[in-house]
């Protein structure tokens, strides 16, 4: 299955942000991460409707934006007019999730749904098969440069056995922590995207890193 190696601008350079999106645009990268944060669902605010439209005039790949909002329903229609390709929400959030997964269909984007560490893969289960991809929070949702949980690997081989059932098809990302020592351990427990934020654009050379984070998945 086809490997996703996904920076995420939350780690850029704000103050050199074209100049970050160039970066990604001319490297082996496949998406770019946005994380959208609302400081109520996670205690930090990012980027809003305006900065993502202005990312989405100079990006040249997949927008890949992940929404860590409470009530994302009332925002699905502008985060199309905006960019997205693919909007990814939390199913902490998400009270009639099959309804938000329809409302994201209908938008023409594909579909993400988002665990936290501690919710399990097993809540899935149902809509599995409604679903393009499911991201896997390796960290707690909110900051970036956070320490790697180590649950992470049991959580995506049970959700690549689930998978295997219900939706082969379906990309398994994972967010937080992601670096060039667990991203193949990671790659073998079944997961084939890859969020790496600090790592990548806190590297001497961001273009390289994101080269050997792809040969490594």
């Amino acid at each position: 299955m086809k490997k996703y190696i996904a920076p995420s601008l939350l780690s850029a350079d704000f103050g050199n942000l074209q100049r970050d999106i160039e970066m990604i645009n001319n490297s082996e990268a496949d998406w770019f991460h946005i994380d959208v944060m609302d400081g109520v669902f996670v205690p930090n605010i990012s980027f809003g409707m305006p900065v993502i439209k202005a990312i989405n005039k100079h990006a040249k790949k997949t927008m890949d934006v992940h929404l860590m909002i409470v009530e994302p329903d009332r925002y699905i229609k502008q985060f199309k007019e905006v960019g997205a390709d693919i909007l990814t929400v939390h199913y902490e959030t998400c009270p009639h999730l099959h309804r938000t997964i329809q409302a994201i269909r209908a938008e023409g984007m594909k579909v993400g749904v988002s665990l936290n560490p501690h919710t399990p893969v097993s809540v899935l289960e149902d809509i599995l098969s409604e679903i393009d991809l499911v991201l896997i929070m390796s960290v707690n949702p909110g900051f970036g440069g956070q320490s790697f949980i180590e649950a992470t690997y049991k959580k995506i081989q049970k959700l690549t056995e689930m998978k295997n059932e219900a939706n082969p098809e379906l990309i398994i990302e994972v967010d937080g922590g992601v670096t060039d020592q667990n991203i193949e351990k990671l790659a073998e427990a079944g997961a084939n995207a890859f969020v790496a934020g600090s790592f990548v654009f806190g590297s001497e050379n961001p273009s390289e890193t994101i080269k050997r984070l792809k040969e490594l998945a």
